[in-house]
């Protein structure tokens, strides 16, 4: 079969390799789709701990063409979506109800490999299954998705809040909805991208800022802002350094800032502790999906999120690696690879 092989750091590739077979607990998954997540770049520049040679892609949905021996409620023909964070179960903070902190956590994708291929592997307890008359193309969402739901969770929006989203990528375009569908009732979202700005505002953000035009923090917070003195949370969202340092000055004095993006490995960033303690403010890092991708499944199933319009462009396998080595085309918001695109 063909798989997307990081074979090195900055050495990626498409080969063939042998069809992976499942173990007594295992499901054999023909992919359908799998969406490329700017983990996947960093793990190609290294800035993401992985254990390559491996197969990349965790945010995937497929049809099961076999099962192991002891899998149960999980039949061949289901179409599922994969959780690929797979924790141990024994250390203690599996123990504590934290399987996304697990000691020995592995994910699929990144330490094994994962659905950039014709096929994968997988425990049955990571499948979820999705509705046969879903699009495969929703069912790739469910994992960012369900990163997603943990900073809402995190976050505790009370309706009538206000908020504030630093970045357009899919993951600031799902937050909007997400913080919409709890109750937000001010939703801003800041970009410099004109068309993730049309699409923030199509999918329920209350306002919208280019921060390349005037600077955001004075554009929320200031006495003309849009929520002077700062709003009740913040989601940092692009994962750059800019963004993170703004976040807690957007934040109201006992306000609470969620970090969802993701930081390359090792970048630092300028924060002034007397304002964190004299503002009291919440900083909480959100980390993967812990008990949320049954969750996103279901919301996918549900229709109450928008995913087409988040959708740029497919691609094949062939096409792939070009995809994952290159910065993502402006105003691009989600690639899916397609295997079966010819």
């Amino acid at each position: 079969m063909r798989a997307v092989r990081l074979e090195a750091i900055g050495s990626i590739a498409l080969r063939e390799v042998d069809k992976p077979a499942p173990g007594p607990e295992d499901v054999l998954v023909r992919i359908e789709a799998c969406g490329v997540c700017g983990t996947d770049r960093h793990l190609f520049h290294g800035e993401f701990p992985s254990k390559p040679p491996v197969t990349l892609g965790h945010e995937f949905c497929g049809i099961v063409e076999a099962v192991g021996e002891a899998v149960a409620n999980i039949a061949i023909g289901d179409r599922v979506t994969g959780d690929p964070n797979i924790s141990c179960g024994r250390c203690s903070q599996c123990r504590a109800g934290r399987v996304n902190l697990c000691s020995n956590l592995r994910a699929i994708g990144i330490h094994r490999d994962g659905g950039f291929a014709d096929y994968v592997v997988m425990p049955q307890n990571q499948a979820f299954l999705l509705p046969a008359d879903l699009k495969p193309t929703h069912g790739a969402f469910c994992e960012p998705l369900a990163c997603c739901l943990h900073g809402i969770d995190l976050a505790a929006i009370r309706p009538g809040a206000s908020v504030v989203v630093l970045g357009g990528g899919v993951i600031g375009l799902l937050v909007v909805q997400l913080a919409k569908l709890a109750g937000a009732a001010t939703i801003i979202l800041s970009t410099r991208q004109a068309s993730r700005r049309a699409l923030a505002e199509e999918l329920g953000a209350t306002a919208t800022i280019d921060p390349s035009a005037a600077d955001p923090i004075e554009a929320v917070t200031g006495k003309a802002g849009l929520v002077p003195g700062g709003v009740d949370v913040v989601f940092e969202c692009a994962g750059v350094r800019d963004t993170v340092e703004q976040s807690m000055r957007m934040a109201k004095a006992g306000g609470t800032v969620i970090i969802v993006g993701v930081v390359p490995q090792g970048m630092k960033v300028a924060v002034e502790p007397f304002d964190l303690l004299f503002r009291e403010l919440k900083v909480v890092g959100s980390f993967l999906n812990p008990f949320t991708h049954g969750r996103a499944a279901r919301l996918i199933a549900s229709g109450a999120i928008e995913i087409d319009k988040l959708i740029s462009r497919q691609v094949s396998l062939e096409e792939a690696p070009q995809v994952i080595s290159n910065p993502a085309a402006p105003g691009e918001v989600k690639v899916l690879v397609v295997p079966g695109k010819g």
